[in-house]
């Protein structure tokens, strides 16, 4: 896999389709791209929207992109313009050395004693939503996760207070995050001149929070981005805390809110795996308060959230831009192509997993262990740049599914449509209309 005589490589299989249009984009299409996987392996080339793509696919394909080919690539250019104007020059887009050090910052707000001192937090947020729930009998389960978990963020890592109006700033991020995969139409009637709108929202939420963490600094991430200086003893601007801090939140709170939405209605329909996971809790005697003890013993609750992750995966795909031509696999990947990992080639491999369009917690289970291939679990990335909140998204869903393991339960209403689509995160198109009780 070395570049040595990458000229001298044919491109990878595949087609380009017609000249300047490309392809369908079919990208997303998991049935079409689990074929393109067989056909061809684990790289194929395609051309969208008049982009060359080199796709790859597979754990081992994974691996190169996400970590011992990871020099060929940077991100800032390889995802689309809406997702970089919308989120700013965060964390998201950036590269080498100014990932690093803004990385580095960001990361003692998520590590073990920071999670510790968030848990009677979410655990206090979770018991109010629950018990809200029951109160409400019926609803589209989707809008209320993120509700919660954008909650959950924006308390423990803005610091934002019990008056702040949670409902409308969760639908402002609903409303900036359908701008990522539309047309950049800037017309404020346009879905994206609404998502632009709805960023500037935001960010007059997010100026409040930087001013008020000036004056009364905490351990959050907004206190140390606020408090960091660089080795001139210069802070970050307003305008890069700005970005930082929607890219927090953003990511803070929408995959969470896409997953536990997977998992409510995969354990509805999965009765014997719901009551396992009960059962579990059950045997716990958790009473008032959930310590990170409880937490620990919970391994069938995690080889559910990790079933979840492998088969409804919040996000569908990751983009890079090749920044030099390289070989891969015997072909030449050309410099200034785009490379795209989609999740699903994995996750529905196969060659790793058992029948892999059945919902089956058990093969996370020590003793099939289907997942020990490296990069055969993506949902969160993999490598150096593996999701930085990606224990606080565990943390904030474990601790929500125990409240309502141990206490209620739910039945999806029928006649809705369940079937998903990604927008930009994974979701039911009906939004998951549920009955809810308490037990």
């Amino acid at each position: 896999m070395a570049a040595t005589s990458a000229n001298q490589k044919p491109l990878p299989p595949g087609s380009l389709g017609l000249p300047f249009i490309g392809e369908p984009p079919r990208l997303l299409d998991t049935y079409y791209l689990m074929a393109q996987y067989a056909k061809y392996g684990p790289v194929y080339k395609t051309r969208v929207l008049g982009r060359n793509v080199a796709v790859f696919m597979g754990p081992e394909a994974n691996r190169f992109l996400l970590q011992t080919g990871m020099h060929h690539f940077i991100w800032r250019d390889g995802w689309p313009p809406t997702f970089k104007e919308l989120l700013g020059e965060s964390l998201f887009v950036q590269d080498g050395d100014e990932h690093r050090i803004k990385r580095r910052l960001i990361m003692p707000a998520f590590h073990r004693q920071a999670l510790h001192h968030y848990l009677g937090t979410m655990d206090e947020i979770a018991r109010r939503y629950v018990a809200k729930w029951a109160q409400m009998g019926q609803f589209g389960w989707l809008q209320q996760n993120k509700q919660y978990t954008f909650e959950v963020a924006s308390t423990l890592l803005t610091g934002s207070q019990p008056g702040d109006d949670i409902e409308r700033l969760s639908h402002l991020f609903v409303t900036l995050t359908r701008g990522f995969v539309t047309l950049p139409l800037r017309w404020s009637w346009t879905p994206y001149g609404r998502a632009l709108a709805a960023r500037q929202e935001l960010l007059k939420y997010i100026d409040r929070a930087i001013e008020n963490r000036r004056q009364n600094p905490t351990h959050d991430a907004l206190s140390l981005l606020v408090q960091t200086r660089d080795e001139e003893g210069n802070a970050l601007s307003n305008e890069e805390l700005q970005a930082q801090t929607l890219l927090l939140l953003f990511a803070g709170h929408e995959t969470s809110a896409s997953m536990l939405t997977s998992l409510a209605m995969a354990l509805a329909q999965s009765p014997h795996v719901w009551e396992k996971a009960r059962a579990e809790q059950e045997a716990l005697h958790i009473g008032d308060a959930l310590t990170m003890e409880h937490l620990r013993q919970m391994p069938y609750l995690d080889q559910v959230l990790k079933e979840v992750e492998r088969m409804y995966p919040p996000v569908p795909a990751g983009f890079r831009a090749v920044t030099e031509t390289f070989e891969f696999n015997g072909y030449t990947i050309p410099k200034g192509w785009t490379a795209l990992y989609p999740i699903n080639a994995a996750h529905r491999d196969p060659a790793v997993y058992t029948e892999p369009d059945a919902f089956d917690p058990d093969r996370f289970s020590p003793e099939r262990n289907e997942n020990s291939a490296p990069f055969s679990l993506v949902g969160f990335g993999g490598g150096p740049r593996v999701c930085v909140g990606f224990a606080f998204a565990q943390l904030e869903m474990k601790v929500l599914l125990s409240h309502l393991l141990r206490g209620y339960t739910w039945e999806l209403l029928p006649r809705q449509n369940l079937s998903t689509y990604y927008r930009p995160t994974l979701m039911p198109k009906d939004g998951m209309q549920v009955i809810f009780h308490k037990r």
